[in-house]
């Protein structure tokens, strides 16, 4: 707690990701709609458009806000498949016959070798473009650093005196795994997921920029970014707004990362 109190980056970085939250629930409902004509093109910031209009009339506001409950979804998405896998293979890369743990975790190897962009890139090329094809996509390439990370702390507890006297007492390898090891891995998990999300969400930016991600009409930042070269040097407000928006999230979720981790770590601070 005494960490946590004092880490004011995680904190701030906190408080924004709660904000952006809220942004994304509500703010899509409100006035306009991310998909309809608001005002005339290309207006700057007012009271009426907090962020102006794009070069359709379209409110950048709004369409930020959806376009952060896509990152979330997708990020969100990810995470939790990403965990499951990841979970699942690092167990029984420890705890299962050599048979299986083995080729599981030379598969885990293999995957590190493919750039995750360019192997993304490749399986929405075979699966289609479109927001879920982008979570299929980035799933795939998430959980071989889970799984990887889980059996090396695996490794470092199954032989501490709690699970060897559970072990010892009859428990089945699944109730050792369920009931003793794996809440001792959660804190650092949530850290390493924090961080993961930024990557994440960075990727599938990246994706939409590139015209491969998701599609429109659904506004994602990447393609807002995209989209907005062709004003920049008329209209440079209309890219400084999601490359803001976007880099703030990834510093927070940075922040609110490093700061779990420093709080979950006996060794720091």
């Amino acid at each position: 707690m005494k960490r946590f109190r004092r880490d004011s980056l995680l904190w701030v970085g906190a408080g924004y990701l709660v904000l952006l939250a809220l942004v994304a629930l509500f703010a899509p409902t409100l006035r306009y709609g991310y998909l309809n004509q608001a005002a005339m093109p290309l207006l700057h910031a007012s009271g009426a458009h907090w962020m102006g209009t794009d070069e359709l009339g379209r409110d950048v506001f709004e369409r930020i806000a959806y376009g952060a409950r896509i990152s979330l979804e997708v990020g969100l998405s990810v995470q939790a498949i990403s965990l499951f896998f990841g979970v699942l293979v690092g167990s029984l890369g420890e705890f299962a016959p050599k048979w299986i743990g083995m080729p599981l975790m030379r598969l885990t190897d293999g995957m590190f070798a493919f750039p995750d962009i360019l192997l993304a890139i490749l399986l929405i090329g075979v699966i289609g473009m479109g927001k879920t094809p982008v979570i299929v996509a980035l799933s795939i390439t998430a959980w071989p650093s889970v799984a990887r990370l889980v059996k090396t702390q695996i490794a470092s507890l199954r032989d501490r005196e709690f699970v060897v006297a559970s072990r010892a007492m009859g428990a089945s390898v699944f109730a050792v795994v369920t009931k003793h090891i794996l809440p001792q891995l959660w804190g650092i998990l949530l850290a390493v997921s924090m961080v993961d999300l930024a990557g994440t969400i960075l990727a599938e930016s990246t994706l939409s920029f590139l015209g491969v991600g998701v599609q429109a009409p659904e506004p994602s930042w990447g393609s807002m970014i995209d989209h907005a070269r062709a004003e920049l040097q008329s209209e440079p407000m209309q890219i400084v707004w999601p490359c803001l928006v976007l880099s703030l999230t990834i510093f927070a979720l940075n922040f609110v990362g490093e700061g779990l981790r420093a709080a979950v770590d006996p060794k720091s601070g």
